[in-house]
């Protein structure tokens, strides 16, 4: 026995000194503040800026390991100079990477990889205006986290969504990425999101990033990167909601618009960062720039160089730097001359360590790069099954004259347009890596074939939407012999994302000669409309029997389309953006505030805020969309007259299927402050539910409101509420409602 002591002795000492040797970040065993604190103890000026900078990456192994450009981005990592990389996708290139800052750089710190990962990763799902209008947040939250799962079996810890941003302008490329022109709604679908993508920032998730901060959804004239002029008020009420719901979520980080905020680049304002989103939102988490909007402070006019840019972004609370490189090269220096502090880059850098450590990469680099894991996790029957159910829930019916629809499959169908058939045109900018096969998505024509349909088809129109009389005539041809006439209107996909304004979002002239041309047949016409925006469809709509507003539905598009349109899924959804009248109203949206002259009842003969050749009002209304059964709503009722802090108040609704068809109504609740020492909305959405009745069923809706659903922000983001009347609506969208009212004590 004492000889098998003196042998472990000296094996308990040995091991005793290697646990005093290894260094405490690298210890799993301390708290990550702990590890976090030693780290930057251990790391240069230089090794810091490095955490700063994002490097866009692509490919580096095979041919490319000896392209100068990349070989040059692998020894800055070596260098310990790069904290992240974009658009370095997979496992083996992503653990090619990983082994260059793990095993070569002098500390070892891992890279985080991101890649903008918007409605789907391989399995595509609806683009987020599209899923916002199914009103279903754990819907929303299930699709990120497949994005998520595949993503992340594909080596990647982050995307750069979800965007929050409130617009209401259809000419903005980047409505397809939000949830659309309401705050409260934005919110909710934002949110859950996020926590679709980052779970519990297991294996399986990745980070979420809320974009774009601040205000980036008002650009004017909806032109991409144009300026914005907000007052603080609307900002606060309006636009800044989502992205604190989003932040309240657990958003592990933020990116800075490229717009400027009163004056102030957002990549460098003080307010937004340091004062609104780190003071009085409590953000634990980093920002990240956009693409070289650090750099674009210079076309902005705001900074002179790069040593400019770094100071006056890091000074206002702004962190990582996606592809400007200012970070990189100028921090040193500025730290060397005191225009930065050590405390303010410590801080920078301690954000971004954190995250590191919190999702696991310094215990493990390689947790997304096992290549069973990839090629199990990806694009799997599963995940195509609930994208196909979001895309259904997300299919909006705005028309449907003599219940036209759903069709009987025995029914001889002629299947009008291009988009019908053309895979390329159903996807848009941001299908992340499902570019090619086989991933394509199944397209409309495809879809009703694999519901069994009877379908003649004729391409319509051309690809650059020019008049061809002879596709038109080819078109009614075989419409002549058919029973029904199916015709997929629109835009191509490629229109929608970012850098994609359009000053014109309507039905294109060929379209419209389209549509005269089959509407000569006598047949009954159902539109089939494809877009990454709502579009004008004004001029179209009187030569549609019905309309079926398709988006873009993702991988599984066509099957969904047939799903809804042979009934086999009864459509519930509801828009999220109003639909202009004419392109002369944008931006037109339901939560206007009054004019002076709202309307020309006063009996006094006074002008009014008005158009002498359009309605005020838009095609249809926020919230609307109809379904193959009816709803009646009743008995709307408010349990007390009044309300004080601290109550609550029930207000109740009686909601009837008066059709034949079971189905999914979408509740919607909306108040007005009449009163107030900042004008209000003459609508806010405070609160929705989705219920389902069979025919001939009623259930009453109840939903509550407290003082807090009654506030509004002033200019300084304090929720302020007023004693006065108050009005409460419910229906099935924002026009059509039924009203009651009470006192706030």
């Amino acid at each position: 026995m004492k000889k098998l002591i003196l042998l472990l002795l000296p094996l308990h000492l040995f091991s005793i000194t290697v646990m005093a040797q290894t260094p405490a970040y690298k210890n799993k065993q301390l708290p990550v503040d702990k590890r976090v604190a030693d780290l930057l103890t251990r790391m240069t000026v230089e090794e810091k800026a490095g955490q700063l900078n994002q490097l866009n990456g692509g490919a580096f192994t095979g041919p490319a390991a000896n392209d100068p450009g990349q070989k040059a981005k692998m020894e800055m990592v070596r260098k310990g100079q790069v904290g992240s990389m974009l658009n370095v996708t997979g496992v083996t290139e992503t653990r090619t990477i990983q082994d260059l800052a793990v095993k070569e750089s002098r500390l070892g710190i891992p890279i985080i990889f991101a890649f903008d990962v918007i409605h789907g990763y391989k399995t595509i799902f609806p683009i987020p205006i599209a899923d916002a209008c199914a009103w279903d947040p754990a819907l929303s939250q299930q699709a990120t986290a497949v994005a998520a799962k595949e993503a992340s079996a594909e080596g990647l810890h982050w995307t750069f969504a979800p965007m929050v941003d409130v617009s209401r302008d259809p000419r903005w490329g980047r409505v397809m990425e939000g949830a659309g022109e309401d705050p409260y709604l934005g919110g909710v679908i934002g949110a859950a999101r996020v926590k679709g993508f980052q779970g519990n920032f297991g294996k399986d998730n990745i980070l979420a990033c809320v974009k774009h901060f601040a205000v980036y959804g008002a650009v004017e004239a909806g032109r991409e990167y144009n300026q914005v002029s907000v007052d603080r008020v609307n900002t606060w009420n309006f636009y800044m909601p989502p992205y604190k719901a989003a932040v309240a979520a657990g958003a592990a980080t933020v990116m800075n618009s490229f717009n400027v905020f009163e004056g102030v680049p957002a990549s460098a304002n003080s307010y937004l960062v340091n004062e609104v989103l780190k003071k009085q939102w409590g953000f634990k988490g980093f920002l990240v720039s956009d693409w070289n909007s650090f750099g674009e402070m210079v076309q902005h006019g705001y900074a002179k160089d790069n040593k400019d840019i770094a100071m006056k972004a890091i000074n206002a609370g702004s962190m990582m730097d996606m592809e400007t490189r200012a970070m990189v090269s100028e921090i040193p220096g500025l730290v060397k001359e005191g225009k930065v502090s050590m405390k303010t880059l410590d801080a920078a850098v301690a954000a971004i360590l954190t995250m590191k450590f919190k999702i696991g990469l310094f215990d493990d680099p390689y947790i997304n790069c096992d290549p069973q894991r990839e090629k199990n996790n990806v694009f799997t029957a599963e995940h195509r099954n609930i994208s196909r159910d979001a895309a259904r829930k997300s299919i909006l019916l705005l028309k449907n004259n003599e219940g036209i629809l759903p069709l009987n499959r025995a029914a001889n169908i002629a299947l009008i347009g291009r988009w019908a058939e053309s895979a390329d045109d159903i996807f848009d900018f941001w299908v992340a890596n499902a570019k090619s096969d086989p991933y394509r998505p199944v397209t409309l024509l495809e879809g009703l074939k694999n519901a069994g349909a009877k379908i003649k088809y004729a391409r319509g129109y051309q690809d650059d939407l020019k008049p061809d009389n002879a596709l038109a005539d080819e078109a009614a041809g075989i419409a002549n012999n058919a029973d029904i006439v199916i015709v997929n209107l629109g835009i191509s996909g490629k229109l929608a994302g970012e850098d994609r304004s359009i000053a014109m979002p309507e039905i294109p002239e060929s379209q419209l000669d389209l549509l005269r041309a089959l509407k000569k047949t006598g047949k009954k016409i159902i539109a089939v409309v494809s877009a990454g925006r709502p579009l004008v469809l004004t001029k179209a709509e009187p030569y549609c029997d019905a309309i079926v507003y398709a988006w873009i539905l993702g991988t599984e598009q066509g099957n969904a389309l047939a799903d809804v349109i042979f009934g086999d899924y009864n459509p519930s959804a509801k828009t999220v953006m109003s639909f202009p009248y004419a392109v002369g109203q944008i931006p037109v949206y339901y939560n206007h505030m009054n004019t002076s002259r709202p309307s020309s009842t006063d009996g006094q003969g006074n002008w009014y805020s008005r158009y002498r050749d359009i309605p005020n009002d838009p095609l249809y209304p926020f919230g609307f969309g109809l379904s193959y059964t009816t709803y009646s709503y009743s008995n709307l009722k408010l349990n007390r007259n009044s309300l004080k802090k601290g109550e609550k108040l029930e207000v109740t609704v009686a909601v009837k299927n008066t059709g034949s068809r079971a189905g999914e109504e979408i509740v919607q609740l909306y108040i007005r402050d009449l009163i107030a020492n900042q004008i209000r909305p003459v609508k806010e959405l405070k609160g929705f539910e989705k219920i389902t009745l069979a025919p001939g069923q009623e259930k009453t809706v109840r939903f509550m409101l407290d003082s807090d659903m009654l506030s509004y922000y002033n200019s300084n983001g304090v929720l302020t509420i007023e004693p006065g009347e108050f009005r409460v609506f419910i229906g099935g969208n924002s026009r059509d409602v039924l009203e009651a009212k009470f006192n706030f004590e």
